[in-house]
């Protein structure tokens, strides 16, 4: 049977690194503890934000707040295309990727996967990012309190992801 060149690709990589790491006589085990060390300590900095945003999403569902949000917004979205059937999507996608998950899932059961706003919902999901999660990730790591730019910057990028998963749908089927 004739195997590919990427089956071998990752066993050949870490061969590499364990050959490159004899060759520097690193000593492998010790930096492998040292890395984790410093994984624990990184994960100690991010989980208070982390289950804030957390705690702040099941919050809003579970308030109705979500609800009132999408009835306010239609008339916007409409207009600029998106269908209103997934302003539940944009309102949790930038705070929680598993929410966004559990809605776009939602989603494709109730409209279908191959239904218009199925198909938008699963282009969204896939060209936007879950950006107060990354950011409180990433800066909590970092030691980053100011945000500053990042937020109206990143929530740009989220708006403008969202418009165009739509309207590609729309042009593409």
């Amino acid at each position: 049977m004739l195997t590919r060149f990427s089956d071998y690709l990752v066993p050949l990589l870490l061969a590499g690194a364990a050959l490159y790491a004899l060759y520097r006589r690193v000593d492998v085990f010790s930096a492998l503890t040292t890395g984790a060390g410093e994984g624990l300590s990184v994960i100690v900095r991010i989980l208070p934000p982390l289950v804030a945003l957390l705690t702040a999403v099941y919050m809003l569902r579970a308030s109705g707040a979500l609800e009132l949000l999408t009835h306010a917004l239609t008339p916007v979205l409409t207009i600029l295309g998106i269908p209103p059937e997934t302003v539940g999507l944009l309102l949790i996608r930038p705070v929680s990727g598993s929410g966004a998950l559990a809605v776009g899932s939602e989603i494709m059961q109730t409209y279908g996967p191959d239904s218009t706003v199925g198909r938008t919902a699963a282009v969204m999901l896939g060209s936007t990012e879950t950006t107060f999660y990354t950011i409180a990730v990433y800066y909590g790591a970092a030691g980053i309190r100011r945000t500053r730019h990042t937020i109206p910057a990143a929530l740009a990028a989220d708006i403008t992801g969202f418009l165009a998963a739509a309207w590609t749908v729309r042009w593409m089927f």
